[in-house]
Parts: C-alpha cells; structure tokens; sequence
C-alpha cells in the first residue's frame, strides 16, 4: 500500500488545536499511518491517547481501542465528541450499555460515522462483538494499558492475554500497544504476547524532572505530619493514596475536621458517588482526594500540585504511575511516600495465599519498593535504572529534586567490599538471587545453600564482619552502577556484567552512601524526626524530662509511665498552657491530663511567657473521633471479660490493631482490665517476671523486653503486660 504524505501538523491544528506535537509523538503517528505494528512506551501525561486518536480521525474506517477502565473511556469518548460535530463520531462498547444503545452503535460504524470504538476486552470476547466487527472497515487495533497483558505488570488482567487470538479473527490489522509504565521485562511480555516482536518502537524518557521525590518514616506522627503538609497547599489540588478502603475514609474524614475541602474515592463506593466525587475533583469544588489505586486511571487533570502515598504500592510501577499524576502542567508537584517496613510485611501476607509463581513475582516487585524506600541515592537515578534508563545524577535534568540528593547521606570508601561481591556472585556459578547471595556473604545458612554444599565453601561467610543491611544497600547500588543485572528469563537471578569481570581484575575507588535507617516505632513511643516535620524545643524538652523524672520518683514510678517520650515532644509543638490544651497533646487524654498535668503546664505557662513564645494555635490537630466508639467498645467488653478474639472479630479489625488502640486507650489514661485474658496465657510468676522489668527498664520499648527476654515471652505477651502495667501503675 502507498504511503500518503500528510502534513501533520495542520491535522493537529485541524483536530486538536495544538500547534505541535509533544516527544516522540509525530513519529509513532508516522508509524500508524503506515500501517506498522507500533509499540509506544511514554509517560503519564506524555500525550500517548494522540497517539490513536489522530489517525484514527484521519483515515477511513474505525479504529478500535482496548481499554481496561469505564471511566477512562467515558472521559475520551467525551473529548473526542467535544472535537466534532458529530456525537457518533466516538462510542464506548461495553457491559454499561443496554440493547438499544449497542443498536445505535454498530449503526453508527456500519455508516462510516464512528472514528474509535472503545472497548473493555471482555467485550471482546462475546462472539456477536467478533461477529458484527470482521465484517467493517477496521483501520487497526490499539491495545491501551498494555502492560496489562503481563504477569509483571503492575496491573496484569488475564483477559487480555487472549487479545491476540481475538484480534485474529477480525483481520489482519495492525496492532499498537500502548503503556505509561514498563520495565523491560514487562515490553519483552508486551511483544511477544501480541505477537508484534516486528513493532516499531517509540520509547520516551520516563524522567519527569518537575517532580519532587520524598519518601519519610511512618511514625506514629504521620496524621499530623499529613495535615501540615496538605495546609500548606491551600487551595491546591493533591490526591492521598491509601491501600484500604478504611483506611481512605479514615484520612478524609481526618482532613475534613481539620478544615480542609477532601472526599473519599473508593470501589466500595456506588458508581454514582464515585462519579459524583471525580467531578468535584475536576471541577475544584474539593481540593483533596483521598483514594485507593480505583482512582485516577485517566483522570487528566493537569494542575495536581501533590501526591502522598500513606501506604507504599505494591510495585514501583504503581509507585511511578500514581506519582505521574503530580504536575502535568510542568508546574511543581511534590511526591510524598511515608514507608514502615511493617506495611510491606502486611503486603506480603496477602500474597501468601496466592498460587505460588504469583507469590514469587509479587515479592520480587515488593522488594524492589523496599529498595527504593530504604535507598540513600538519587531516587531519580533509582527509579529510572529500573525502567532501563541511565540517569546522570549531576547533570541530569531534575537532578536535585529529591530527599536524599537535598540532604545527602554519608558515603564511605567500599571498594574493596565491591570486589568481595560480585566475587561470590561469580564463584556461586550466577545462579542465586540476591537474599542468597547475602546470606553467602554473612554465612547464614539455609536448606538451599547446604543442598547445594555453598556452605562448604571457602568464600562462605567470607563478609560476616559486617550485617546483611550493609550488604543489600551495597549490591543495591553496584545494580545500579552497572555491575549486576538482575536476569529477566529467571528475574532476579543476579548475572555479572562485562564490567564487573574487568572490575574483579582491577578495581577502581566505589563510594556507598549509607542506607536510611527506617527501624520500625514501636507504638508511638519512638519519633523519628521527620524531614520538613515539627522540630522540638530542645531547651523546653530537657526541662520536661527533668520535671518528669522527680514526678517518676514521688510517685514511685518509671519516668515514662507519667508521660511517654512523643506527648512531651508534641508539648513543645503545642505549648500546651491549660488542662484542657493538655489532654488535645499526643498520648495525653483528659485522664492523664488531670493525674500529672498541673506541674507541666504551669512549667510550659512559665517558659513560654519568660521566653516570648508565640502559640502555634492551629497546631491542635483534631482528630476525627472513628476510634472513640472503637475505644469505648473496648473498654465495655473488656469489663464484661469478653474474650480480646472475639472483641476484634465483631469489629472487623486484626488483633494488632485491638492492641494498638488498647495501648491508646491507657497510654492517654484510661484504666482497662485485662487480667482475666493474660491469666490464661501467663502464670503469676511470669507476669511478676514482667512486671518487675518494666518497673526498672529505662524504657517500654517492647524491642527491649524481646532483647531482654531472648524469646522467651512473644510480643504480644509483652504488649499485653505492657497494658497491663501501665494502667495499673500510672492510670
């Protein structure tokens, strides 16, 4: 067929209005029109859906486009009938319409009218469908969300898989697939499984340098740290992604009592909600969504100015697609991420009940978050390696728009650490990934390494003088210079590259900056100081804990029993000068507040008055109030001695978390009595036992009394006892 010679542009301006084309876009039209299978893979918000619908309104016939998402249709349907004088020249065809509708539709594409039909590839399936297209004049074929199709996509849908043989039957029609996010393993899967390895590939840079990435420890301050930061972008645009559904109502009714203009989105909610929702995000009558991963598959809202992740994704393709919807405009747009290691344990347990080969993809993509959470490089350099992209930390476009290139870490000489590396690599034969190879390194054996007889081996614990955390952040970073690639075939295994053999014969200086320590807080009675968070009053600090420690010893008790290390950080945010301020302090509570407070605030009136201190009035962050009715149901079924399994299971929630709120609960200072479930578990002399360490421990961090007891009581043992003594001893 003869290749016609258009002239683009004046079809952009034509159609669309614009004046030129975006990247990489003129070309890959180029390719469709020409009849070439064409692969693109291009950011969010880098122009892909132009990439269609162009030359489907420039050549004859309709052009079909696979899509996963309703609502992603609905809003291209709509624009592109905002383009044309014509309603029929864009039609949807899936589940949500009825007999009539579908009626009109094929009318509509039997008349030359329709340019695009959208449709879900389980419309596809229904052989009508097949029946009724085989028989029109189809230009080609684009498969949107394409990484949809792999296993190691961040979204795999096992309908698509049959797109190929689908597509067959209606013709021989060229296909383009489309995806805002791919690692290479994820196009090798694209090619293949649409059967176009022959494709025509357009590959844009996923660098977005108007970004700002920043990932802080989720500490028990993390509510407050939220709020702060989202009223700091009054009147802005910001979408908060949550991994539950609870957990998204939670933090939008968190924002709303703290004045701020956010809604809930979720799949829980009916379509009508959902759609009621997006608008008001659309058309700036709220400023904040608070959403689970259900929102904002193309949602084109170009001014979005933050992105906040409460809970890490499961994948950093996720991680980068729900970031990409910060800044569109080329504005700013900050990307917040609180990570706890916790919460990907968490993650982890819901993939154990899966089918083994997916339990393995999804731990591998979980690990690579932890890599990006716990790094202390360039998160840029990071997160572009891992779509295959090199990135020049000094040079590059947006190179300091990051954490930890902004407050850069210490970085220590490891050269000699690297050769050791990729040494056992080599002389393990290159067949183990990477928690085998440091387990090689630090000599810890496994069933694994013995069957295999790695333990019998010289090299064997050849770097046990330092931990397995130095380890990984190191082979982390040797991955990214360019020494180790992780195989794609059997991902993960861990192959030398021609570098690293030349580096094994002569090694050259290697600098590795140190991991970021994100140890878990216990229960809140950890802060680790957040950057950009509250900074305390260092001066009015020492003076607390001295106030408290001769109160601790009146009274008899240790210091943190009267009140824990995070309320007497929030008194220094807070200034709290009465009662009634005081019980609104972190941890506090009225009780509390009326047992020990009259000596702290009188000690705070005075300091702040001697000191000229003005009162941040705005900092009482209020709470939402979803946990008093949890707290009093607890305090009234733990007097009628209901069983703790059984008060969790009727409240829906984990053992854990009827913990959590327990310790909320007495640490504020309410008494509660639990006796009558820790008899059952623990006899009088090991509770005495116990009860003995917290009365002499500096502190109550339960990690203590594990080191302490050395595996004789289990943590919740010790946080039950905890319980316990604080509400007998202080309460």
């Amino acid at each position: 067929m003869e290749e016609k010679k258009i002239n683009l542009e004046n079809e952009l301006k034509k159609y669309f209005g614009f004046s030129k084309f975006k990247g990489l876009q003129k070309g890959a039209i180029q390719s469709v029109l020409n009849r070439n299978n064409t692969f693109v893979v291009m950011p969010t918000g880098g122009g892909k859906s132009l990439i269609y619908q162009l030359p489907a309104l420039i050549q004859e016939g309709t052009a079909i486009v696979v899509s996963p998402l309703i609502a992603l249709m609905k809003n291209q349907v709509d624009a592109m009938r905002g383009i044309s004088t014509n309603q029929g020249v864009a039609h949807v065809l899936n589940s949500s319409l009825n007999k009539t509708q579908v009626n009109q539709v094929m009318r509509d594409i039997e008349e030359g009218i329709t340019k695009l039909l959208y449709v879900a590839p389980e419309s596809l399936t229904k052989e009508e469908y097949v029946n009724f297209l085989k028989k029109q004049n189809i230009s080609f074929i684009a498969i949107d969300e394409a990484h949809c199709i792999s296993e190691w996509g961040h979204d795999f849908r096992p309908e698509y898989r049959n797109l190929k043989n689908i597509i067959q039957q209606i013709g021989d029609l060229p296909i383009i697939g489309l995806t805002a996010t791919a690692t290479e393993k994820v196009q090798e899967d694209i090619l293949k499984n649409l059967g176009i390895s022959d494709a025509k590939t357009f590959k844009a840079s996923f660098n977005r340098p108007n970004l700002f990435y920043d990932v802080r420890p989720k500490t028990s301050n993390v509510d407050k740290d939220i709020i702060k930061f989202v009223r700091n972008y009054k009147g802005k645009s910001g979408v908060i992604y949550c991994l539950s559904r609870k957990k998204v109502e939670e933090i939008a009714q968190l924002l709303q009592v703290n004045g701020i203009k956010a809604i809930p989105y979720h799949a829980g909610l009916d379509a009508k909600t959902r759609a009621r929702h997006q608008d008001m995000f659309l058309m700036e009558d709220i400023d904040v969504v608070v959403a689970t991963i259900a929102f904002g598959m193309g949602i084109d809202k170009p001014d979005v100015r933050f992105v906040i992740h409460y809970d890490m994704p499961k994948s950093l393709e996720s991680y980068y697609q729900e970031t990409g919807r910060a800044g569109r405009d080329d504005g700013e747009g900050y990307c917040l991420a609180y990570y706890a290691y916790k919460d990907i344990e968490k993650l982890e347990k819901f993939l154990s009940g899966k089918p083994i080969a997916e339990q393995e993809i999804g731990n591998a993509l979980l690990q690579e978050v932890v890599a990006y959470a716990e790094t202390s490089m360039s998160r840029r350099k990071f997160l572009l390696h891992y779509f295959g992209e090199e990135f020049d930390e000094l040079t590059g476009e947006g190179a300091d728009m990051d954490d930890n290139v902004r407050n850069p870490k210490k970085k220590k000489d490891a050269t000699n650490d690297v050769k050791i590396l990729l040494e056992v690599v080599r002389d393990t034969k290159q067949e183990y990934k990477a928690k085998e190879v440091i387990n090689t390194l630090i000599g810890k054996e496994n069933a694994l390494l013995i069957s295999h007889k790695v333990t019998t081996q010289d090299f064997f614990g050849i770097g046990k003088d330092k931990d397995d955390k130095h380890w990984m952040a190191l082979l982390r970073q040797v991955i990214v210079a360019g020494y180790l690639y992780k195989e794609i075939e059997q991902y993960g295994v861990l192959k030398l590259t021609d570098e690293a053999y030349d580096y094994i014969k002569k090694p050259v200086q290697f600098m590795m900056t140190e991991d970021h320590s994100y140890d878990d807080t216990d229960d809140g009675s950890v802060i680790t100081k957040t950057k950009g968070g509250g900074v305390t009053d260092e001066k009015l600090m020492a003076m607390l804990k001295d106030l408290r420690k001769s109160i601790g010893k009146k009274k008899g008790v240790p210091p943190y029993v009267v009140f824990q290390d995070p309320s007497l950080e929030d008194m220094t945010l807070k200034y709290p000068v009465t009662l009634d301020e005081l019980s609104k302090v972190h941890g506090v509570g009225e009780g509390k507040a009326k047992k020990y407070g009259k000596e702290f605030v009188a000690l705070i009136e005075n300091y702040v008055e001697e000191n000229d201190i003005v009162r941040p009035d705005d900092l009482i962050v209020k709470s939402t109030g979803v946990n008093s009715a949890l707290k009093l149901y607890i305090i009234q079924n733990t007097d009628k001695k209901i069983p703790l399994s059984d008060i969790a299971k009727s409240k829906g929630i984990e053992m854990d978390e009827l913990i959590k709120t327990m310790e909320q609960i007495i640490f504020s200072g309410t008494k509660i009595n639990i006796d009558y479930c820790i008899n059952e578990v623990l006899d009088e002399e090991q509770q005495e036992e116990i009860h003995d360490y917290f009365m002499e421990a500096e502190s109550d961090k339960i990690q203590d009394a594990l080191d302490e007891f050395d595996g004789d009581y289990d943590e919740e043992e010790l946080r039950l006892m905890r319980i316990k003594f604080i509400s007998e001893v202080a309460n």
